[in-house]
């Protein structure tokens, strides 16, 4: 089960990625700004995609009444994530060691992987609803106050994942270089436990025969 077992010890230490690259992108274009407007939401922070983004994006938000873009020391999740992340790269990279000297089954990689999609689940989950009280809350004595056309105050919401039009802006919401480096090391995991599987599998037909 060697084989498996460097796969396994691989696939989480492509998590280190998230370390360095952003997780999301989310990008607002508009005719005034030829150079669309972005943030890059890593998992400790977010940050300009060009120079003075944020402090655009914000000056326009102050209008409609919608919050500034949270400082890391404002949301407990960019104190924790690289915290749960370097967690799981630890295990996921013990489990891999551990089956290399045939300690541990090949079902603990499946494992790693289960408790990982439910933490990234749990991760899109809390974002969207970061993103709802964003887009929603809205200060009452903002400069500009719009009303859809039914008279319901309108909200400002990004995608969790896509393209919408707020107002005379396209948002656009996807992942970045940090989630294609979880997505490929979790993806890895499941192929090492199938190797695993099926390494197990030829080991005890020989041992029949």
């Amino acid at each position: 089960m060697k084989k498996a077992s460097i796969i396994m010890m691989v696939g989480p230490l492509l998590l280190l990625g998230l370390y360095v690259f952003p997780l999301w992108n989310i990008m607002l274009g508009a005719p005034q700004y030829p150079d669309p407007l972005g943030i890059n939401i890593h998992i400790d922070g977010i940050r300009d995609v060009n120079e003075f983004d944020i402090q655009n994006i914000d000056g326009l938000n102050h209008y409609i009444g919608m919050k500034t873009l949270p400082k890391p020391e404002e949301m407990w999740e960019f104190s924790t994530f690289p915290l749960v992340i370097g967690i799981m790269i630890f295990l996921g990279s013990l489990i891999g060691l551990l089956g290399f000297f045939g300690k541990l089954s090949y079902k603990w990689f499946l494992g790693w992987f289960i408790i990982m999609s439910v933490l990234g689940v749990m991760g899109m989950y809390d974002f969207n609803e970061w993103m709802i009280d964003y887009g929603t809350n809205l200060d009452p004595h903002a400069i500009m106050k719009l009303a859809n056309p039914d008279g319901t105050p309108m909200t400002y919401k990004p995608p969790l994942f896509g393209h919408t039009k707020m107002l005379n802006f396209d948002v656009t919401s996807l992942p970045s270089t940090g989630a294609w480096f979880m997505f490929t090391g979790m993806m890895l995991t499941v192929v090492a436990f199938f190797i695993g599987r099926k390494q197990r599998k030829s080991l005890v037909e020989s041992s029949v025969k």
